[in-house]
C-alpha cells in the first residue's frame, strides 16, 4: 500500500508554542484566516470616525508613529477616558461582546484563568515605517492578563523585563494571527516593536500594514477615572 502522504507545510520547522517570559506565551496562527478577516474589517468601521484613527501625541511634544484608536476605553499618555480628550472629544466606541469574549479566550489559552471582563480594546495600526519603543502596559488597575493579536504584515517584536527598556530581552517574529498574552510576573514587562516587515501580510485579508490589536482590563469604575 502507498504511504500516507503527510500535509504539506511552508515551514521547514512548524512553528510551536513559545514562552517569552515568565507569565509570557506566544501562540503562532490562534486565529484561523476567516477570524482575521472578521477582525480586519471590523477594525475598518471601527477605526472611522467620530473616535476614530488617530495620532498620538506625547506630552513631550512628540507623535507615536503607530496611529491608534480605543473601544470600551480611550487611552491617552498616560490615563484612560470615556471620550478622546486629546482628539475630537467623541465618545469612545463600546468595548463589543465578541473581542470581550475572545480577550477571555486567549487568556484561557495561554493558562490564564479571568474572572474579569475585558473592557478595553487599543488598535495600533502599523505602516511600514511604523514602530512602537519599549514601554509598559501600566495605566490599567487590573493585574489580568494583556492580550495581543496581530493582523497583516508579520513584526519583530521585543519583549524584555520589568526593570529597564534595556536588555535582557527576546525578539520574536509575529505573524498574522498570532496571539501573545503576558501576565502574572510578566504583566508589566516592557515590550515595544521595533520594525514592521512590509509585504508580508496574507494578501486575502486586503490590508497593507499591520494591526495590533491589545485587550485588557482596566479595574476602572463604570463611571469613569
Amino acid at each position: 500500500m502507498p504511504a500516507t502522504e503527510e500535509p504539506f507545510s511552508p515551514e521547514l520547522f512548524p512553528r510551536a508554542r513559545a514562552a517569552l517570559g515568565p507569565g509570557a506565551v506566544h501562540l503562532p496562527d490562534w486565529l484561523d484566516a476567516g477570524a482575521q478577516l472578521r477582525l480586519v474589517e471590523a477594525c475598518r468601521e471601527w477605526a472611522r470616525p467620530p473616535a476614530g484613527l488617530r495620532l498620538v501625541r506625547t506630552p513631550g511634544g512628540g507623535t507615536m508613529t503607530a496611529r491608534q484608536f480605543g473601544l470600551g476605553w480611550h487611552w491617552y499618555p498616560y490615563g484612560y477616558a470615556r471620550t478622546v480628550v486629546d482628539g475630537d472629544g467623541a465618545p469612545v466606541k463600546p468595548m463589543p461582546r465578541e473581542l470581550a469574549e475572545l480577550g477571555r479566550a486567549a487568556a484561557e489559552a495561554a493558562g490564564f484563568g479571568v474572572t474579569e471582563e475585558y473592557d478595553i480594546a487599543l488598535v495600533n495600526f502599523y505602516d511600514a515605517d511604523a514602530r512602537m519603543g519599549m514601554h509598559r502596559d501600566a495605566d490599567e488597575r487590573s493585574a489580568a492578563p494583556v492580550v495581543s493579536l496581530s493582523l497583516g504584515d508579520a513584526c519583530v517584536f521585543r519583549f524584555g523585563n520589568t526593570t529597564t527598556r534595556a536588555k535582557p530581552y527576546k525578539d520574536v517574529e509575529l505573524r498574522s494571527g498570532d496571539l501573545v498574552v503576558f501576565g502574572g510576573p510578566s504583566r508589566l514587562a516592557y515590550h515595544g516593536v521595533p520594525r514592521v516587515l512590509p509585504g508580508t501580510g496574507p494578501p486575502d485579508l486586503g490590508l497593507t500594514g499591520r494591526l495590533n490589536i491589545t485587550l485588557r482590563v482596566s479595574g476602572l469604575p463604570e463611571s469613569g477615572t
